[in-house]
């Protein structure tokens, strides 16, 4: 059946931005069931303190999971931030890569947070391998996030789609552990996710934005399409 409005979907939409504003737009809506962010995209959006502006976020968004990463690239440094993220809120996943930037693997490491109650989110995986050694690691633990890469892997030529299948077979051993289809490129990807039972899609505002185009007559779109075109023509005072 095709998918006429957010209300049809079955994977659970989080906002991925640094913007407090933005993100208080989308805590308005009630199917907007969580956050994300990262620190590319919190210094794009101006933000120079850290914790201050997690600490505004949590106070403004108290009943949706969060997740804030960890910053340091040591990974003794890494457990430290983490844990003190934890305790800036209970609706917190503290967000910890796959490997640090020398591809030394942080599994370990997750096992320890997750076994002492540390809510995660483990990120920026883009094989199956990564996701069997997340799984591992996750077993047992406390709630946790493990975020593909889909659409970087989607930006190499290959399709993400049986990646994200067979990902939430694998995860099926870490049952507190649920699949975030991230970095989506298109609204099509939202349905995707939702086709083969991806639990959670993070999705930018401006790719928000896009979701009222869902249902829309196909053949109506294309003359609103015609129309864009003309108009814009003779805005720009064109003659031949």
């Amino acid at each position: 059946m095709a998918i006429q409005s957010v209300a049809d979907l079955r994977v659970k939409i989080f906002a991925d931005g640094a913007d407090l504003e933005g993100m208080l737009r989308m805590y308005a809506k009630p199917w907007i069931q969580g956050f994300t962010t990262n620190p590319t995209l919190m210094r794009k959006a101006g933000v120079t303190d850290y914790k201050a502006f997690a600490e505004r976020v949590v106070a403004a968004i108290p009943d949706r999971p969060i997740s804030f990463g960890a910053l340091s690239d040591e990974l003794d440094e890494m457990e430290r931030h983490a844990r003190e993220i934890a305790t800036w809120g209970s609706n917190l996943y503290v967000k910890v890569p796959i490997t640090n930037t020398r591809g030394e693997s942080t599994l370990d490491l997750c096992r320890r947070l997750t076994d002492d109650g540390v809510k995660l989110n483990v990120t920026a995986l883009l094989t199956l391998d990564q996701v069997r050694g997340a799984a591992d690691a996750l077993a047992g633990g406390a709630p946790a996030y493990v975020s593909i890469f889909a659409g970087r892997i989607a930006d190499t030529g290959i399709d993400p789609v049986p990646v994200m299948s067979e990902a939430l077979e694998i995860l099926a051993k870490a049952p507190h552990a649920e699949l975030i289809w991230a970095s989506p490129r298109e609204v099509l990807n939202i349905i995707q996710a939702h086709c083969i039972g991806c639990h959670v899609i993070t999705v930018t505002n401006d790719l928000l934005a896009k979701l009222d185009l869902l249902g829309t007559d196909l053949t109506a779109y294309s003359l609103d399409t015609v129309r864009m075109f003309h108009r814009d023509a003779v805005a720009s005072g064109y003659i031949l």
